[in-house]
């Protein structure tokens, strides 16, 4: 038996006979395989190539251009045997990422967009679409697994990390939900990233040597000020830098009147001021930067790199540090409102006053850190048992149960 076909025997999705899945074919290899395994399985499979984006003024035309993928997933589909589609998602992709995302740099927060064009493109206004095909599911090609318990005597699904430990993609699908979980496949989740190149190859996929996209889901990699200038114009401001000697950083607090009061102080947000530091250059606006930020400050000169450690978009100045361990970078505790707060495990989810010992990263590729989550009446703490560097407000936090996520929030 060929190595192609041992990996699709092995393969732990279950199979069923004719049931429609509709995978999302993106262009790329993973997707390509995603669609491969699930023929193989006996699934009727149906491609669907999303165009989310018509302007490409923004995007660097030789990375990912969305003409090029559509066409690469058309003679995929081909290959297969399978039926193949494009639909054109741009106008919901605008309402719901782009606006979404000019709101929140404009608060001076940093949206993570591919998370939210997997809660609310791939698997909300795709999913419908699949489902209006009469689709039983819809795949996709992410690194990832889904796993199913009986609870009290009902279905309940666990959104598990991927198998290949470097392309794990849990973290973006953090605010999916129970219903949107019951009709989600990831056929490749059990492999590493070489295996999926290798049953690409021996399929003789066009896509089997094709680089990774990178950039906006969907959209290719973008010019992210050009983008964010369509909106948010450009307004000269000052870079202050501050000392890693600021008092700031020196003070102690040996007593609290509660453990809520030392998670308010602990996740608080720093307060500087113009004359904490010294102007060290200008820049073309404050929200078009975000912490832990290197590159596009254009200041030489220091001794260590100068890094963005906050931004202040009311008065249109940015706040930097000499270093990657200055002090201004780092926190041991941040705040979720009970508003942008969300539980796959919604069995699993903390009354106030309760806590738990968890995993969790603050951003994709992250390593998993140990924290512990505290639910208190307006929205849940996540302290982490080490410091962590650059805790950006609009960024998500995600949380695990050994390779388990079961909930996740935006940063307040």
């Amino acid at each position: 038996m060929s190595k192609l076909l041992n990996l699709v025997s092995l393969h732990p999705v279950i199979k069923e006979m004719k049931k429609r899945v509709i995978v999302g074919l993106s262009g790329g290899v993973d997707s390509s395989v995603a669609a491969y395994l699930l023929k193989e399985q006996g699934y009727e499979v149906i491609g669907l190539f999303m165009k989310n984006w018509h302007d490409d003024s923004v995007t660097i035309s030789d990375e990912c251009p969305w003409l090029d993928d559509s066409n690469d997933a058309m003679l995929v589909a081909e290959k297969l045997g399978i039926p193949f589609q494009t639909v054109d998602l741009s106008e919901q992709y605008k309402e719901r990422i782009v606006d979404y995302m000019f709101n929140e740099y404009e608060k001076g927060r940093t949206p993570n967009p591919d998370v939210l064009c997997n809660r609310e493109i791939k698997f909300d206004v795709f999913m419908k679409i699949a489902l209006d095909l009469g689709a039983d599911y819809v795949a996709t090609g992410h690194y990832c697994r889904k796993g199913t318990i009986i609870k009290d005597g009902k279905e309940t699904y666990q959104l598990l990390s991927g198998k290949d430990n470097n392309k794990d993609q849990s973290y973006f699908l953090c605010q999916l939900s129970q219903e949107q979980l019951a009709k989600a496949l990831f056929p490749i989740g059990e492999l590493q990233k070489p295996e999926v190149r290798a049953i690409a190859a021996e399929a003789d996929l066009i896509t089997a040597d094709k680089k990774d996209s990178q950039g906006l889901c969907f959209i290719g990699k973008v010019r992210l000020p050009d983008f964010l200038q369509q909106q948010l114009k450009p307004k000269e401001g000052v870079i202050v830098e501050i000392p890693k000697t600021n008092e700031a950083y020196n003070e102690t607090v040996n007593e609290f009147s509660s453990k809520e009061a030392e998670l308010q102080y602990l996740s608080r947000k720093a307060n500087y001021s113009v004359a904490e530091g010294q102007v060290v250059g200008k820049h073309q606006g404050a929200h078009y930067f975000t912490k832990g930020q290197r590159k596009g400050l254009s200041v030489g000169g220091m001794v260590e790199p100068l890094f963005v450690i906050d931004t202040d978009v009311e008065d249109n100045v940015i706040y930097t540090g000499q270093g990657k361990s200055h002090p201004g970078l780092y926190k041991k505790a941040l705040f979720v409102s009970n508003d942008e707060l969300h539980w796959i495990r919604e069995d699993l989810a903390l009354k106030d006053g309760e806590t738990l010992n968890v995993l969790a990263r603050i951003r994709y590729r992250q390593a998993l850190e140990n924290a512990t989550l505290y639910k208190v009446s307006t929205g849940l703490y996540v302290e982490f048992e080490n410091k962590q560097s650059a805790i950006t407000e609009g960024q998500f936090v995600a949380w695990y149960l050994v390779d388990e996520l079961v909930g996740s929030g935006v940063i307040s």
